[in-house]
């Protein structure tokens, strides 16, 4: 945690093979800080359920 913000590293490929480890870890997240961000900078492949994944986290912290 940096300043009041959660800060969740991701790496590897996000599909829908991996996407529950990523939904879980942002599900850990929902508590305090409320205010999160994804570093994404090492995630080599996302595919459209990863995207998924992130704005349905989005819409459940906002």
């Amino acid at each position: 945690m940096t300043g009041g913000v959660r800060v969740l590293s991701v790496s590897g490929e996000i599909d829908h093979h991996t996407g529950d480890t990523l939904r879980e870890a942002l599900g850990a997240c929902t508590t305090d800080p409320p205010r999160v961000v994804a570093d994404l900078h090492r995630v080599s492949f996302m595919d459209s359920s990863g995207i998924n994944i992130l704005i349905s986290a989005h819409r459940a912290l906002t």
